[in-house]
């Protein structure tokens, strides 16, 4: 199957008014589609009532990871906050600018450094948590945002608890997974839209209790979360001790 920039691709399609589906395929050949609309729709129309919910710890001055076609971007620059999107994805980027975010990057989570000054909110939202991708790597993110952050910083996360999925499906990738030493939601998967399709990469999806066990050590905590069901949006708040980036 061919590679490419297949979110760029997508939301291209979205941006132009045109229906498109994600398609998210798991290294055991389950598959899930979305209505990629989602990505580019306004606050109003947002369906998850976490998110929504969530927007309201969002304060000062702000970083979106993954900000996609700018949906968060877009909503938190009306309530006249200073915003940064960053996205890897080229097509992504040029989508969030058309529609009207004022300072969106080219730019990956590892390639953060301090040109991008200091963030008082960092905003995993879309299940965006899920690019920190295994434990070792999550942790050692996390510990960069900590630098990057005020004395206040607060993440913003949303994520979901594989635990919650009792097929046997779910049950046996979990199983398959800590037999081979990784975290149960730790899932190899890859995007397709059309005939293109991401490399496998890895995907984390965390429990709150995996959740407070990940920060412990890195210059955070779990505050709270916000949602009843298996996703959730967590409100992650800088412990302000200092933390080594190694």
């Amino acid at each position: 199957m061919p590679s490419g920039d297949v979110y760029g691709a997508l939301l291209a399609d979205v941006c132009a008014g045109k229906r498109a589906m994600e398609i998210v395929e798991r290294s055991d050949g389950y598959v899930m589609a979305f209505d990629a609309r989602y990505l580019v729709a306004p606050f109003r129309k947002w369906d998850d009532a976490d998110e929504r919910r969530a927007m309201r710890f969002v304060r000062g001055r702000v970083l979106d990871v993954g900000c996609g076609g700018g949906r968060v971007c877009l909503h938190l620059q009306e309530r006249g906050l200073d915003v940064v999107g960053i996205d890897s994805s080229p097509e992504a980027i040029a989508c969030s600018r058309q529609r009207g975010v004022r300072d969106a990057r080219v730019l990956t989570i590892d390639a953060i450094d301090d040109s991008l000054g200091s963030f008082d909110t960092i905003v995993f939202l879309g299940q965006n948590f899920g690019m920190l991708g295994s434990r070792a790597q999550a942790r050692r993110i996390l510990r960069r945002l900590a630098h990057f952050t005020t004395s206040r910083g607060r993440i913003v996360a949303e994520t979901f608890d594989p635990h919650a999925l009792d097929e046997p499906v779910h049950r046996r990738y979990r199983d398959q997974n800590h037999r081979r030493g990784r975290l149960p939601g730790q899932l190899r998967v890859r995007i397709r839209y059309r005939e293109l399709a991401t490399p496998w990469l890895d995907w984390l999806q965390v429990s709150q209790a995996e959740l407070i066990d990940l920060l412990d050590g890195t210059g955070w905590r779990l505050s709270h979360a916000l949602g009843d069901g298996p996703s959730y949006v967590a409100i992650i708040e800088n412990t302000k001790e200092r933390v080594s980036l190694l």
